[in-house]
């Protein structure tokens, strides 16, 4: 039963977690097990207050974010606005004059050549996403396969540019607004009108924003406030990125993946199939992996995403299923032990629902 399955991993090797599946849209199975903050310090000390995860709990999503992008590029290039095989340049021609062979569809199944990932916190602020777009490449265009961060980052850039609105309200009107999934959003904090920290929990403060609830979103690694995106990058490019930093509930996550498997947003058939990239460990589409071995489990065709918080997004068409699962593994640090064995878990469960009498 699913509630086993969470309940073996729980403290152990996530401090919370919530899966929900689904058969032909039905939710079949929905649990939630542990502790949203648990931990105080790295080093394990307990907290005095540890609220429990609930099915409507908020997690930070880390890289499924990149199908929230990958969704907002192809409802821009149906309509017309981009093309996936025109030169990155055409956008960005101040960064990519000079590699003119790259396009978006490369960008998009980790093909670019772009190295995995820039750190920019280092750099003025005004500076960071000009200094990620002049990453340089370090691979062949074309393949082999090479997992980027940094072709994401300009992925979500190059939809602002087409799109003629930030990346997070791009998301909100194309995805999210559509998908009535009201829980899923970037930027979780709790703001006020003025800079104060807010007194309880550490959480930063912004201006011009309206409080947020935070008393059921889960935490990450420690030098993270509550509500704070995981992700450095994210982080320094103020929690909005085309890479990381939405964040989202269970049930929202279903209902984005239900979109993918019935085909409700734009070109997802082109967005799911196998473009057939070298030497990856798995089939990859625009965005999405097709049978990631990290994750699916027995569900080999299955096609979603896994993000290094410790999420995940499975969509096997043939087998009718939708299979989300939220954590926190890195909390209170990144490295935890069995994250994989927990996702494998989840899915021989929702299987085994599908052929159960």
């Amino acid at each position: 039963m699913l509630a086993d399955v969470l309940s073996a991993a729980v403290p152990s090797v996530v401090p919370a977690a919530v899966a929900v599946i689904a058969v032909d849209g039905e939710v079949v199975a929905a649990e939630a097990a542990g502790e949203l903050v648990r931990y105080t310090d790295p080093d394990g000390t307990l907290a005095p207050v540890r609220p429990p995860a609930r099915r409507d709990s908020v997690f930070d999503l880390a890289s499924i974010t990149k199908l929230f992008t990958t969704s907002v590029v192809l409802s821009l290039v149906a309509e017309g606005r981009l093309d996936l095989d025109a030169p990155v340049a055409t956008w960005l021609p101040d960064f990519y004059a000079d590699r003119p062979q790259i396009t978006l569809r490369h960008l998009l199944t980790h093909t670019a050549g772009l190295q995995p990932t820039h750190r920019v916190d280092h750099v003025p602020p005004a500076a960071r996403m000009d200094t990620i777009l002049a990453t340089p490449i370090t691979s062949p265009v074309g393949g082999p396969y090479l997992y980027t961060d940094v072709g994401m980052v300009t992925v979500g850039r190059i939809a602002e540019i087409a799109g003629g609105a930030p990346l997070d309200e791009l998301v909100r009107a194309r995805v999210t607004a559509p998908l009535g999934l009201t829980d899923t959003a970037y930027r979780r904090l709790p703001f006020r009108e003025d800079t104060t920290p807010l007194a309880k929990g550490g959480v930063s403060a912004e201006p011009g924003h309206a409080p947020a609830d935070v008393s059921r979103i889960a935490k990450t690694e420690c030098h993270r406030v509550i509500g704070e995106v995981h992700d450095e990058t994210a982080h320094s490019l103020g929690g909005v990125a085309g890479h990381a930093g939405v964040f989202s509930t269970a049930d929202d996550v279903l209902r984005f993946g239900e979109a993918l498997r019935l085909g409700r947003l734009p070109l997802t058939d082109e967005m799911t199939r196998d473009h057939g990239v070298e030497d990856a460990p798995f089939r990859h589409g625009l965005g999405v992996r097709i049978g990631d071995p990290a994750v699916v489990g027995p569900l080999t065709d299955a096609f979603g995403h896994s993000g290094f918080t410790g999420t995940s997004l499975l969509v096997d068409r043939a087998h009718r299923l939708t299979v989300v699962l939220l954590t926190n593994a890195v909390h209170p640090v990144r490295g935890r032990p069995g994250i994989r064995e927990l996702r494998h878990a989840v899915a021989v469960e929702a299987l085994e629902i599908v052929f159960r009498p």
